[in-house]
């Protein structure tokens, strides 16, 4: 499960971008653009792909912290607290996102997924 209102928020930031596709994805929702994920909601954090430049000055920025998984941090992704999302803060946290993402190539569309999420092989 996710926050809903905050997916919502995020819309509206991306609205100007045609690029940006949807994907559940850590348990949550992932926004991608051209294929490759710039932020995303888990509970009802904030997850930026943030590049491994930007991800040092980001993890200095109040109420964010590294993305953990499996107990090791996910360099160049942050989480970012609710209590740090205004929506001046929201603003500048998906830029930083789709920043990174819109630098990287474009992912080939994937091919058609099973009902469980998995990947179908076509012939």
């Amino acid at each position: 499960m996710y926050d809903e209102q905050l997916a919502e928020r995020v819309r509206f930031c991306l609205a100007a971008s045609p690029t940006v596709t949807e994907r559940q994805m850590f348990g949550g929702v992932a926004f991608l653009l051209s294929g490759n994920m710039a932020c995303g909601i888990v509970g009802s954090d904030l997850m930026v792909r943030t590049g491994p430049e930007r991800y040092e000055g980001a993890l200095a920025q109040p109420h964010a912290r590294p993305m953990e998984f499996t107990g090791r941090a996910m360099r160049g992704m942050v989480f970012v607290g609710k209590d740090g999302l205004d929506d001046q803060a929201l603003g500048r946290w998906v830029a930083m996102g789709v920043t990174f993402a819109g630098g990287l190539p474009a992912k080939r569309p994937e091919g058609p997924r099973s009902p469980s999420g998995r990947r179908v092989r076509q012939r």
